[in-house]
């Protein structure tokens, strides 16, 4: 993967080649993400060294050498497994819940469908907030993770639902797209949300009399 701190020209904007470099790098990141992730037990691992990459990235303008991404990966199978079956589990219970509301095996009609539904977008919007976080830990410490996201989440309830409403799109995505895109999805989901979560609130000075704002 290139670097992208190097300067474009002698202003230090960035042209259209950065952009593509992003766009292939990203996309690459998403491909070896899903490769590290098909044996399952192994996705937790993937995700946090693929979300420990974008830290890297979003930080110094530079991608971890190969060697530290590997580091990372290896490091964080074992922490990693607990984390995969959890996050299986959940995801084959809500599933399931939904396909048997949708199709009437279970009483509840469209509000509870509804309900559910939201449920779970809220569920994998705060999950997305915690592989944002896991990456800043270097693609371990899921539980301190966990709890930091659990509080950024009722801190900031607005980012929290910026952050479900990204990863609700890369699931609508998911299924719109080819399935060969699918993986270069993954590497841009990451890297989105790692934009929402760390996006910073702007501040706005308080005008005084006579004083233009």
């Amino acid at each position: 993967m290139a670097s992208r701190a190097e300067p474009v020209d002698t202003g230090g904007r960035r042209d259209w080649r950065d952009v593509a470099r992003d766009a292939a790098d990203l996309a690459l990141l998403g491909i070896l993400l899903t490769l590290a992730a098909v044996p399952l037990l192994t996705a937790a691992a993937a995700a946090g060294t693929a979300s420990a990459a974008v830290h890297d990235w979003t930080r110094t303008g530079s991608w971890p050498s190969a060697r530290t991404t590997v580091r990372r990966f290896g490091r964080a199978v074992l922490p990693g497994v607990p984390v995969s079956l959890l996050a299986l589990a959940a995801t084959a219970l809500l599933a399931a819940d939904l396909a048997a509301l949708a199709t009437g095996r279970v009483p509840g009609g469209p509000a509870a469908l509804l309900v559910t539904a939201l449920v779970a977008a809220g569920l994998a919007g705060y999950a997305g907030l915690v592989v944002v976080e896991v990456g800043g830990n270097g693609g371990v410490r899921w539980r301190a993770s966990a709890r930091s996201a659990a509080r950024a989440c009722l801190d900031a309830p607005i980012r929290w639902a910026a952050l479900t409403g990204v990863v609700t799109l890369a699931g609508l995505l998911t299924v719109l797209v080819t399935p060969v895109a699918v993986p270069i999805l993954a590497g841009y989901t990451v890297a989105a949300l790692h934009a929402v979560a760390n996006r910073r609130p702007v501040s706005v000075a308080v005008a005084g009399p006579g004083e233009l704002p």
